[in-house]
C-alpha cells in the first residue's frame, strides 16, 4: 500500500485542464529543470537561501573548533558567520584568518564549495540568459469561412521582433477524443495539411491555411461535433533567428470552441501613396463576420 499522499499535478492546455496522479517527482534529480523554468525572483531567492544555509553551516563548523579564527570580531557566532561569508566568496579581507589546522581545513573545504557554487550558478544564469525566447504571436482565435467554393481554416501569426526568421516551418494538428473497443478511450492526434507550410523569410506576418475537404479531419464536423469530441488545434512553428543564429520555436493551443465560424480576419495592412506600407497590429486579433457562401 502506498502511504505517500498522492497529490495531483495540474497541467493546463488552453481552456482544458488535466490533473495527473501517480507521478513522483525527484526534485534533486531534476534541479536543473526547476532552475531553468522558475521565474527570476524565485531563482535569485533560491540562490540567496542556498548562500545563507551554506554560511550558517560553515559558521557552525568553525565554532566547533578551539579558537580556529584569528582576530574574530565580533567574538561570537556572528563573527564566524561573517568570516564564512568572506571565505565562501574568496574575498579574504585579511583581518580575520584561520589560525589552526582545524580552521585551515574548514576554510579549505569552504573555498572549494564556494568556487564550485559560483561556477554552477554562473553556468545556470548564462543558460537562462542565452536561452532562445520566442517572438512569435498568434491570433487569439482561428477563423473559418468559404472562399471560391472551398471552406478554409485560417490562423494568423506575426513576428513581433520584425527581424528575419529564415526557413520557418509550420505544422497544424488536430487533437480529439477517440474511443476503441480494443484500446479504450484515448486522445488521437491527426496531422492537418497546410496550403503552405514553409516561409523562407518570416518577418512580418504569416497566415496558415488548411482546406476543409474530404481529406480533412474536420470534414463534416461542426462546432457541436467538435465540442463533443473535446477537439483542439495545436499550431507549431520553428525556424532560425538570423540575428542570433539560434533556433526559434513556438506553439499555440486552441480549443475548437475558439474557432470563429464564417469570420475573416480584419486587414492589418494599410496601403498609402509611395512605397511605405503601414501595419496595424492593434487589429491583429480582430475578425468580422461574413456571409456563408456555402449556404447560397
Amino acid at each position: 500500500m502506498n502511504t505517500q499522499q498522492d497529490r495531483g499535478r495540474r497541467i493546463t492546455m488552453g481552456e482544458r485542464a488535466v490533473i495527473a496522479y501517480g507521478l513522483r517527482t525527484q526534485f534533486w534529480q531534476d534541479i536543473y529543470y526547476y532552475a531553468m523554468t522558475s521565474s527570476w525572483p524565485v531563482f535569485f531567492a533560491g540562490v540567496g537561501v542556498v548562500f545563507l544555509v551554506l554560511n550558517l553551516c560553515f559558521a557552525s563548523l568553525f565554532m566547533l573548533g578551539d579558537n580556529p579564527i584569528g582576530n574574530l570580531h565580533p567574538n561570537s557566532f556572528l563573527g564566524a558567520f561573517f568570516f564564512s561569508v568572506e571565505t565562501l566568496a574568496t574575498v579574504g579581507y585579511g583581518d580575520m584568518h584561520p589560525q589552526t589546522v582545524y580552521g585551515h581545513s574548514v576554510a579549505t573545504l569552504e573555498i572549494f564549495v564556494g568556487m564550485a557554487s559560483v561556477a554552477l550558478i554562473t553556468g545556470v544564469m548564462f543558460a537562462r540568459f542565452s536561452r532562445p525566447r520566442s517572438s512569435i504571436i498568434f491570433a487569439a482565435q482561428p477563423v473559418c469561412h468559404v472562399v471560391d467554393g472551398k471552406r478554409l481554416l485560417l490562423i494568423r501569426m506575426a513576428n513581433s521582433r520584425m527581424n528575419i526568421i529564415s526557413e520557418a516551418s509550420a505544422k497544424l494538428r488536430l487533437m480529439r477524443d477517440e474511443k476503441s473497443s480494443t484500446m479504450g478511450n484515448f486522445r488521437k492526434i491527426v496531422d492537418m495539411k497546410l496550403e503552405r507550410d514553409q516561409h523562407p523569410i518570416f518577418i512580418l506576418g504569416w497566415t496558415v491555411i488548411h482546406v476543409i475537404d474530404e481529406n480533412s479531419p474536420l470534414f463534416g464536423l461542426d462546432a457541436d461535433a467538435l465540442h463533443h469530441l473535446n477537439a483542439s488545434l495545436i499550431l507549431s512553428i520553428e525556424g532560425v533567428d538570423d540575428t542570433t543564429n539560434q533556433p526559434q520555436r513556438a506553439r499555440h493551443y486552441y480549443p475548437c470552441s475558439k474557432i470563429r465560424w464564417n469570420h475573416r480576419y480584419v486587414d492589418v495592412f494599410e496601403n498609402s501613396k509611395g512605397l511605405t506600407q503601414h501595419i496595424h497590429y492593434t487589429r491583429f486579433h480582430d475578425s468580422v463576420e461574413i456571409a456563408d457562401e456555402a449556404a447560397h
